[in-house]
Protein backbone atom coordinates (compact mmCIF):
# COMPACT_ATOMS: atom_id res chain seq x y z
CA UNK A 1 0.00 0.00 0.00
CA UNK A 2 2.71 2.37 1.36
CA UNK A 3 4.80 1.77 -1.86
CA UNK A 4 2.07 2.73 -4.07
CA UNK A 5 1.52 5.40 -2.52
CA UNK A 6 5.08 6.71 -3.96
CA UNK A 7 5.90 8.35 -6.38
CA UNK A 8 8.16 7.52 -8.67
CA UNK A 9 11.19 10.10 -8.16
CA UNK A 10 10.92 8.37 -4.34
CA UNK A 11 11.01 4.81 -5.54
CA UNK A 12 13.99 5.69 -7.67
CA UNK A 13 15.45 7.20 -5.13
CA UNK A 14 15.25 4.55 -2.68
CA UNK A 15 16.75 2.59 -5.21
CA UNK A 16 19.80 4.70 -5.09
CA UNK A 17 19.88 4.71 -1.40
CA UNK A 18 20.61 0.63 -1.64
CA UNK A 19 24.43 0.13 -1.20
CA UNK A 20 24.22 2.79 1.98
CA UNK A 21 21.46 0.09 3.48
CA UNK A 22 24.32 -2.98 2.89
CA UNK A 23 26.70 -0.70 4.69
CA UNK A 24 27.19 -1.49 8.58
CA UNK A 25 26.99 1.47 11.08
CA UNK A 26 30.48 2.30 10.91
CA UNK A 27 31.03 2.25 7.52
CA UNK A 28 28.31 4.24 7.11
CA UNK A 29 29.89 6.55 9.60
CA UNK A 30 33.15 7.01 8.36
CA UNK A 31 31.97 7.67 4.74
CA UNK A 32 29.77 10.58 5.83
CA UNK A 33 32.75 11.30 8.29
CA UNK A 34 34.99 11.34 4.59
CA UNK A 35 32.49 13.24 2.31
CA UNK A 36 32.02 16.17 5.34
CA UNK A 37 35.74 16.60 4.47
CA UNK A 38 35.60 16.96 1.24
CA UNK A 39 32.67 19.12 1.00
CA UNK A 40 34.34 21.80 3.21
CA UNK A 41 35.03 24.85 2.64
CA UNK A 42 33.22 25.58 -0.30
CA UNK A 43 29.35 25.96 -1.55
CA UNK A 44 27.67 23.16 -3.20
CA UNK A 45 24.92 22.68 -5.49
CA UNK A 46 21.63 21.14 -4.07
CA UNK A 47 21.88 18.94 -7.05
CA UNK A 48 25.82 18.23 -7.14
CA UNK A 49 25.71 14.47 -7.45
CA UNK A 50 28.14 14.64 -4.39
CA UNK A 51 26.27 16.21 -1.70
CA UNK A 52 23.37 13.91 -3.52
CA UNK A 53 25.00 11.13 -2.56
CA UNK A 54 25.88 12.42 0.93
CA UNK A 55 22.11 13.08 1.33
CA UNK A 56 21.22 9.67 0.72
CA UNK A 57 23.10 8.44 3.37
CA UNK A 58 22.19 11.13 5.86
CA UNK A 59 18.59 9.44 5.35
CA UNK A 60 19.86 5.86 5.83
CA UNK A 61 21.95 7.09 8.87
CA UNK A 62 18.38 9.29 10.57
CA UNK A 63 16.41 5.76 9.63
CA UNK A 64 19.20 4.16 11.81
CA UNK A 65 19.20 6.66 14.55
CA UNK A 66 22.68 7.43 14.34
CA UNK A 67 25.15 9.64 16.47
CA UNK A 68 27.85 9.99 13.95
CA UNK A 69 29.98 11.94 16.69
CA UNK A 70 29.68 8.40 19.16
CA UNK A 71 31.08 6.38 16.28
CA UNK A 72 33.41 8.41 14.33
CA UNK A 73 35.90 11.10 14.43
CA UNK A 74 34.31 14.07 12.69
CA UNK A 75 35.73 17.12 10.82
CA UNK A 76 36.30 19.49 13.68
CA UNK A 77 34.94 22.41 11.69
CA UNK A 78 31.40 21.51 11.98
CA UNK A 79 29.65 22.42 15.18
CA UNK A 80 26.63 20.61 16.06
CA UNK A 81 23.58 21.63 14.81
CA UNK A 82 20.62 22.75 17.23
CA UNK A 83 18.03 20.77 15.60
CA UNK A 84 19.10 16.93 15.99
CA UNK A 85 22.39 17.06 16.91
CA UNK A 86 23.87 16.64 13.61
CA UNK A 87 27.24 17.76 12.01
CA UNK A 88 25.74 21.76 10.78
CA UNK A 89 25.22 21.13 7.17
CA UNK A 90 22.69 23.89 6.11
CA UNK A 91 20.74 24.64 3.16
CA UNK A 92 19.78 28.13 1.45
CA UNK A 93 16.59 28.24 -0.12
CA UNK A 94 14.38 30.82 -1.78
CA UNK A 95 12.43 30.64 1.82
CA UNK A 96 15.41 31.77 4.05
CA UNK A 97 13.14 34.27 4.90
CA UNK A 98 10.77 32.06 6.70
CA UNK A 99 12.30 28.89 7.18
CA UNK A 100 16.34 29.92 7.68
CA UNK A 101 19.22 27.66 6.57
CA UNK A 102 17.74 23.87 6.37
CA UNK A 103 19.53 20.67 8.05
CA UNK A 104 20.10 18.49 5.89
CA UNK A 105 20.27 15.80 8.14
CA UNK A 106 16.49 16.09 9.60
CA UNK A 107 15.36 18.68 6.89
CA UNK A 108 14.29 21.19 10.09
CA UNK A 109 15.45 24.65 10.24
CA UNK A 110 19.46 24.46 11.37
CA UNK A 111 20.02 28.29 11.54
CA UNK A 112 16.71 30.56 12.29
CA UNK A 113 17.32 33.89 10.28
CA UNK A 114 17.08 35.61 13.75
CA UNK A 115 20.23 33.70 14.77
CA UNK A 116 22.16 34.66 10.88
CA UNK A 117 25.39 36.52 11.43
CA UNK A 118 24.42 40.70 11.65
CA UNK A 119 26.55 41.00 8.36
CA UNK A 120 24.09 38.21 6.20
CA UNK A 121 20.65 39.52 7.68
CA UNK A 122 20.79 42.28 4.48
CA UNK A 123 21.65 41.11 2.12
CA UNK A 124 19.78 37.99 2.71
CA UNK A 125 16.73 39.50 3.02
CA UNK A 126 17.25 41.82 -0.04
CA UNK A 127 17.93 38.70 -2.06
CA UNK A 128 14.47 36.66 -1.12
CA UNK A 129 12.67 39.92 -1.08
CA UNK A 130 13.95 40.50 -4.61
CA UNK A 131 12.75 36.62 -5.68
CA UNK A 132 9.49 36.12 -3.55
CA UNK A 133 7.39 37.93 -6.21
CA UNK A 134 9.13 36.29 -9.49
CA UNK A 135 8.44 32.92 -7.90
CA UNK A 136 4.53 33.69 -6.93
CA UNK A 137 4.12 34.18 -10.69
CA UNK A 138 4.26 30.56 -11.11
CA UNK A 139 1.28 30.26 -8.48
CA UNK A 140 -0.73 33.68 -10.07
CA UNK A 141 -4.50 32.28 -9.15
CA UNK A 142 -7.11 33.07 -12.28
CA UNK A 143 -7.75 36.67 -11.48
CA UNK A 144 -3.89 37.33 -11.88
CA UNK A 145 -3.44 35.76 -14.65
CA UNK A 146 -6.36 37.11 -16.41
CA UNK A 147 -5.10 40.51 -15.97
CA UNK A 148 -1.49 40.22 -17.17
CA UNK A 149 -2.30 40.25 -21.01
CA UNK A 150 -0.07 36.99 -21.69
CA UNK A 151 0.51 34.87 -18.67
CA UNK A 152 2.57 32.68 -20.86
CA UNK A 153 5.17 35.93 -21.18
CA UNK A 154 5.06 36.67 -17.83
CA UNK A 155 5.90 33.23 -16.84
CA UNK A 156 8.81 33.14 -19.03
CA UNK A 157 10.19 36.60 -17.94
CA UNK A 158 9.77 35.41 -14.15
CA UNK A 159 11.66 32.18 -15.32
CA UNK A 160 14.85 34.47 -16.46
CA UNK A 161 14.43 36.35 -13.50
CA UNK A 162 14.91 33.51 -11.45
CA UNK A 163 17.75 32.14 -13.28
CA UNK A 164 19.62 35.42 -12.56
CA UNK A 165 18.92 35.24 -9.03
CA UNK A 166 19.65 32.08 -8.34
CA UNK A 167 22.65 32.68 -9.50
CA UNK A 168 23.48 35.64 -7.93
CA UNK A 169 22.42 33.59 -4.71
CA UNK A 170 25.31 30.67 -5.54
CA UNK A 171 27.94 33.12 -7.15
CA UNK A 172 27.48 36.29 -4.90
CA UNK A 173 25.23 35.29 -1.54
CA UNK A 174 26.43 31.55 -0.43
CA UNK A 175 30.46 32.53 -0.41
CA UNK A 176 29.94 35.17 2.15
CA UNK A 177 28.29 32.20 4.97
CA UNK A 178 31.66 30.54 4.31
CA UNK A 179 32.87 33.41 6.92
CA UNK A 180 30.31 31.81 9.60
CA UNK A 181 29.92 27.90 8.35
CA UNK A 182 32.32 24.98 7.05
CA UNK A 183 30.16 24.98 4.27
CA UNK A 184 26.88 25.84 2.38
CA UNK A 185 24.66 24.02 0.46
CA UNK A 186 22.69 26.17 -2.07
CA UNK A 187 19.40 25.31 -4.13
CA UNK A 188 20.11 26.03 -7.96
CA UNK A 189 16.71 24.86 -9.56
CA UNK A 190 12.82 26.38 -9.45
CA UNK A 191 10.55 23.57 -9.97
CA UNK A 192 7.70 25.98 -9.80
CA UNK A 193 9.00 28.02 -12.45
CA UNK A 194 10.64 25.21 -15.02
CA UNK A 195 14.37 26.35 -14.26
CA UNK A 196 16.33 23.64 -13.55
CA UNK A 197 20.32 23.46 -12.65
CA UNK A 198 21.36 23.46 -16.05
CA UNK A 199 20.00 26.89 -16.98
CA UNK A 200 21.53 28.11 -13.39
CA UNK A 201 25.44 29.65 -14.51
CA UNK A 202 27.61 30.47 -11.44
Amino acid sequence: MSEQADSPLDRLWDEYALPYRDFDDLTLARWMSQTLAQLEGRVWRLSHPLFGAYRLAAQVARERHLTLRNLVTLPSNYPEAACCGAPLLPLLTRDVLESGLICQHCNETAVALDDFPASLLEPVRAWAGEYAPIHQVAHWDDRQRKSAKSYDRAYEGAAQDAEKLLTQAGSQLAPRFLEHFPTLIWEDQDECLEVRPEDVPV
